[in-house]
């Protein structure tokens, strides 16, 4: 790519629990003229501090972060960063949290099994002011603006509230509610609803059978 020697390097700021992605990225990112890691974090609180400080032009997010959440990050940064554009990329099926990603304020998501050449191109893409998604989810978004349908197929599981999912997914992992609540910084009894509200919109009837299904999504998914 030919850069004008008087255009500055875009900023990346990178937010992913893993050491590893992030070195990667920033090795990735870094060999190109037009872009560079200005930095990073590992959980949404430590990013969200620091994109305030730096004010990149980009930040890549991931959903799953150090006892938090990307997609309140993603929510929390449309707030306070809006001229930030974010990139999702993630382990994460992008069936399930695509659509949630882009209702939160990103404007792509990308899975990690791309290829380097791919995220980098997605980085651009959004750089550009562009939404950068699957072909697949491209296509369900055409069908959405068509027949006013939704991304996702509306099982159950899709029909919960981002929180509501996040608890979900972290009683899945084999947390109890009380470390949920830890983790979210709320009461236990706070906890206690949300899972009353999961266990009715997917017609569970117990605490049982609420870990029950939650272990086995997380599994499948995973």
């Amino acid at each position: 790519m030919t850069l004008n020697p008087a255009t500055r390097s875009k900023t990346v700021f990178l937010v992913d629990d893993h050491p590893l992605v992030r070195e990667w990225l920033t090795n990735l990112i870094n060999q190109q003229a037009d872009l560079r890691v200005c930095g990073e974090a590992e959980s949404g609180p430590q990013a969200r501090e620091r994109i305030q400080a730096l004010k990149p032009d980009v930040a890549i997010v991931d959903i799953a972060l150090k006892d938090s959440s990307g997609i309140e990050l993603i929510k929390d940064l449309k707030e306070c960063c809006p001229s930030v554009a974010v990139l999702v990329l993630s382990m994460h099926e992008e069936t399930h949290y695509a659509e949630r990603a882009l209702r939160a304020g990103a404007r792509g998501y990308l899975m990690k099994r791309e290829t380097t050449k791919k995220v980098i191109t997605a980085i651009r893409q959004v750089l550009e002011g562009k939404l950068c998604v699957s072909d697949a989810i491209a296509a369900a978004m055409a069908t959405q603006f068509v027949e006013g349908k939704t991304l996702s197929t509306r099982s159950p599981v899709e029909q919960l509230s981002d929180r509501e999912l996040e608890v979900f997914e972290w009683l899945g992992q084999g947390r109890t509610t009380r470390q949920v609540a830890e983790t979210l910084h709320v009461s236990v009894k706070t906890v206690q609803a949300y899972c009353a509200r999961i266990k009715e919109k997917l017609h569970l009837a117990s605490a049982t059978e609420l870990l029950r299904e939650a272990v086995r999504w997380h599994e499948n998914k995973s």
